[in-house]
């Protein structure tokens, strides 16, 4: 009990002094008075809409997802098509088939779900 305590105690004392040390560099920063503009050119920000990186991102993930989804199906369909007969086979491609099928339904209405919210957020912030 004794160890836990000093562990809370270590671990606490870490994260306030980190706090504080963040606190201190933020303050002088806004002693600095700098700029966004220079903190972009700096760093090299992008200057796209927020809305438009976040629906890339999404697209990509369930396009990922989408071909995934597509490749078990061809593997079941595979599977089935190499079993010559052997009915154990045949189930487990039959099994196979029907996850990927359920896995491209539901990659497919997540897709149509974050579409629409995003496009209701589009929508509502009058752009």
């Amino acid at each position: 009990m004794n160890k836990k305590i000093m562990k809370n105690v270590l671990s606490f004392a870490i994260l306030s002094v980190g706090g504080i040390l963040l606190f201190s560099l933020s303050a002088q920063a806004a002693k600095l008075d700098i700029g966004f503009t220079e903190i972009n050119d700096t760093i090299q920000l992008g200057s796209r809409d927020p809305r438009i990186i976040t629906a890339s991102i999404i697209n990509t993930a369930m396009m990922f997802l989408g071909i995934i989804a597509v490749v078990i199906v061809l593997l079941g369909g595979f599977k089935w098509m190499t079993a010559a007969g052997n009915e154990e086979k045949v189930e487990e491609a039959k099994k196979l088939m029907g996850a990927g099928v359920i896995g491209l339904v539901i990659v497919l209405a997540s897709w149509g779900i974050a579409s629409f919210i995003l496009n209701q957020l589009v929508n509502a912030t009058g752009n």
